[in-house]
């Protein structure tokens, strides 16, 4: 522990895991401690003993519900879209040779009370029944012009500057009714909240593109892939890789205190009455509670059923996005399912999530929006987490700390803060630019 580190790592949770990934592969000498005996912090994988354990104390799962180690059940459960930032961070890193992708079946969106598979071309909206006859025209001229869309060719532009024309001014050019928007800016734009509307189109463009073009990539029902037996997979893939650099990775390392000089600059980290020196340090929220600041909590519902959602097409992953305007509040609610297909539970088992920026304290009542849709379930827990954010200068302390996991049940927002944490780290600006097809997804 004598030794001097460019950087010492606190968590093992997915944002600091793959930042220690990208710090040893740029060079840098990484040490990466978690004070917990298992991986992944706040988004580890739990089996079924340790999932009752956590929501149910001292009693057992019922048998009836098959062997423990069969079920890998995801705390932050996100999907990742295919041709995704994550997905290039990964490829990046080379961390995709010690992980296996499967396809995500389903991508749907709640509207009028009813799911339906989110429309991503085309053909697809001519398709819809989200959208009646004239408006189907109008919503295809839109996505024609997407998909045509090219930001190094104005040709492709119809004489407007996406980066002074609003999101709201674009649509409004193709005089699509607010149902649409609404399917459009939230399941396939992934926008959290109606902001969007009054900022630049260009982002809002770009991540339909992103969304057209993920879905084309492995020609499923969906843009998503997801690894098998989860994402449990993915900081210990990340645990290699940093090995194979030369970073070094202990586990069970109580109190890991962070220890400043007195100009109040970060020096190095105590654990067990050893301090490993350093020059900055990467932490999630619960290591440096002082330098945070709580921003709100998530509301979620576990499940585990015997049945795929209904009306997902008998979807044995899917992921259905429930606009906040259909429910009447100011975040939307996801649902998010994976099953043994992906090899996180035994066969015939499904496991299901419900979440949402909570605005109440009462989680059974405000996901029951969510929960309705998922017809009979064999058990649910609900829990709420809190969100934090930094607070401190992290050019004054060095300090470099991730914000919690909001309730998105894709990885897009999760991935954007683990890039601006790299550029504050390195002063350095990632290049993504890789080869996608090295990230291939099994097909059923």
């Amino acid at each position: 522990m004598d030794e001097e580190y460019d950087v010492i790592v606190l968590g093992t949770g997915l944002k600091e895991c793959i930042l220690s990934g990208l710090l040893s592969v740029d060079g840098l000498k990484v040490l990466h401690m978690d004070r917990n005996d298992y991986y992944g912090g706040e988004s580890t994988s739990l089996n079924l003993n340790q999932l009752w354990k956590r929501f149910r104390g001292d009693d057992k799962p019922p048998e009836s519900l098959g062997s423990s180690r069969d079920y890998n059940v995801d705390m932050i459960p996100k999907f990742m879209m295919a041709n995704g930032t994550l997905v290039r961070v990964l490829i990046h890193t080379d961390v995709t040779k010690y992980l296996n992708f499967k396809a995500v079946d389903g991508s749907f969106v709640y509207n009028k009370g009813k799911v339906h598979k989110v429309p991503a071309n085309d053909v697809e909206a001519l398709k819809s029944p989200l959208m009646g006859l004239f408006e189907k025209r109008r919503a295809r001229k839109f996505f024609l012009y997407v998909q045509d869309f090219e930001e190094n060719d104005p040709k492709t532009h119809e004489d407007m500057d996406l980066t002074k024309v609003t999101a709201k001014e674009l649509i409004s050019k193709y005089e699509l009714d607010d149902n649409t928007v609404d399917f459009i800016g939230h399941a396939l734009a992934l926008h959290r909240d109606d902001t969007y509307l009054e900022e630049p189109a260009l982002a809002f463009v770009k991540r339909m593109k992103l969304y057209a073009e993920s879905l084309a990539r492995f020609q499923g029902g969906s843009p998503y892939i997801y690894p098998l037996y989860g994402l449990g997979e993915l900081p210990q893939a990340f645990a290699r890789l940093s090995a194979v650099y030369g970073g070094t990775y202990m586990l069970s390392k109580p109190e890991c205190k962070v220890e400043f000089d007195g100009s109040g600059k970060v020096i190095g980290v105590t654990s067990e009455g050893e301090t490993a020196k350093c020059k900055k340090v990467v932490c999630d929220p619960s290591y440096l509670p002082d330098k945070v600041t709580k921003v709100g909590k998530v509301a979620r519902a576990i499940c585990i059923m015997s049945h795929p959602i209904p009306n997902t097409n008998d979807s044995h992953s899917v992921q259905v996005i429930l606009p906040q305007k259909q429910l009447g509040r100011k975040s939307d609610m996801y649902l998010f399912c994976c099953s043994y297909s992906h090899n996180v539970a035994p066969k015939g088992k499904y496991i299901a999530f419900v979440l949402t920026e909570a605005e109440t304290d009462n989680p059974q009542v405000e996901l029951k929006p969510g929960t309705d849709l998922l017809g009979p379930v064999d058990e649910i827990f609900f829990d709420t987490y809190d969100r934090y954010e930094p607070t401190n200068q992290s050019e004054a302390d060095h300090c470099f700390i991730s914000g919690s996991y909001d309730a998105t049940t894709h990885f897009e927002t999760t991935v954007q803060d683990v890039i601006a944490m790299y550029g504050n780290i390195t002063g350095k600006v990632l290049d993504l630019t890789v080869d996608l097809s090295a990230a291939s997804a099994a097909e059923e």
